[in-house]
């Protein structure tokens, strides 16, 4: 192929892209997917319920069904799986989120620090008034950023695959070693070995989503225990994540968010911040990662699952997270590899680790560092 056949097809790929939107939001204005939420429909039933002639509902209909929105049977037309997600988690195509990008781009960053400074004021000056959590986390928690953690809690399942490549990197329920297993039938005696052996696993998801994260560790790590912290709503999807794969009786809620909530010292061997640690700016982020690092056991591990920006070439699933960052938060940006490493450290973090999770559909990386 030559260099002028490649630069056509990418031509016509981009334009195909920009039609390929514009047919989405046709039909959701028109109508067209709440009509076929409903129930499979002719071409007739389908146009009476639009006031739409037949031959320009077939138009549309035939290109939404080369996309794969819309599946025919026979004589009826029905919604994909895919275009059902669309409706139930983004009835908007992302267009909420989207339609800000351009005053995002253009906004004055010193204006924003100027305001982000004087809402910290505002939150260290109610906490000292009545040491009112809800005081503090209204400072921290815009509305924008928090139907940003809502979106992300009610697709937070999407990531399973990636989380379950997380507890293969973690080397979770791997079981023994040839050695260990050894050992352990020369010691089947010793009931304490046993009492060690047994002896569970703490894991703090410290702004929990939907707890796909802590979940799946927990179901490869049967001595593992999650407490996970949220608002009501999220927690409320968490609590169906554990059920549905048998966590209940290792699996508990505190109702709570990130930043904004006290931890108690010393107590778990894991925290998991997972899709939110870097939607806060630089002195939040400090305040989270030094709140978390009081409530981990000595030589208790931190693990951060989020966005990084590393040194190669971001996939455009990466670049747009970029930028849906921006959008959403006032402060958060996706920081960049060594940016992250020093924050781990200063907050008293050694043995620094870093993975990109291949199975991430959005590019997403895993840090982990052990507490000094």
């Amino acid at each position: 192929m030559s260099n002028q056949d490649r630069t056509l097809d990418h031509y016509q790929e981009l334009m195909t892209i920009n039609a390929t939107s514009h047919i989405l939001r046709a039909a959701r204005q028109i109508g067209l997917f709440d009509q076929l939420a409903e129930g499979q429909k002719t071409l007739e039933m389908l146009s009476e319920g639009l006031k739409i002639p037949e031959a320009k509902i077939l138009m549309l209909i035939q290109s939404l069904t080369a996309v794969g929105i819309i599946e025919r049977y026979q004589e009826d037309y029905a919604l994909s799986s895919t275009a059902r997600l669309l409706c139930q988690y983004d009835a908007d195509l992302g267009d909420s989120t989207w339609n800000g990008l351009v005053e995002a781009l253009q906004s004055d960053p010193d204006a924003t620090d100027g305001e982000t400074s004087d809402s910290s004021a505002t939150s260290d000056s109610s906490a000292t008034l009545d040491s009112n959590e809800t005081a503090a986390l209204e400072s921290a928690i815009t509305p924008e950023l928090q139907t940003r953690f809502d979106a992300i809690a009610a697709t937070q399942w999407v990531h399973t695959p990636a989380a379950m490549q997380v507890c293969e990197i973690l080397n979770l329920g791997a079981g023994t070693t040839d050695d260990e297993a050894s050992t352990t039938q020369s010691d089947s005696n010793n009931s304490e070995s046993s009492a060690t052996e047994s002896e569970p696993i703490e894991l703090l998801d410290f702004g929990c989503g939907s707890a796909v994260w802590s979940c799946a560790m927990a179901f490869r790590e049967p001595a593992m225990r999650v407490t996970a912290i949220d608002n009501q709503a999220a927690l409320e999807a968490a609590t169906a994540t554990a059920t549905s794969i048998g966590l209940t009786d290792r699996f508990e809620t505190r109702v709570g968010d990130v930043p904004g909530t006290t931890l108690p010292e010393a107590t778990y061997d894991i925290v998991v911040i997972a899709q939110r640690l870097h939607a806060f700016g630089p002195s939040q982020i400090k305040e989270i990662l030094d709140t978390v690092t009081t409530s981990l056991k000595p030589g208790g591990r931190l693990i951060v699952i989020d966005s990084f920006r590393g040194p190669h070439q971001p996939m455009l699933a990466e670049s747009l997270e970029m930028l849906r960052m921006q959008v959403q938060t006032n402060e958060g940006e996706v920081p960049e590899l060594p940016v992250a490493e020093q924050r781990m450290k200063d907050a008293g973090y050694e043995d620094v680790q870093f993975t990109f999770i291949a199975a991430s559909r959005i590019g997403l990386g895993m840090m982990i560092g052990k507490k000094r």
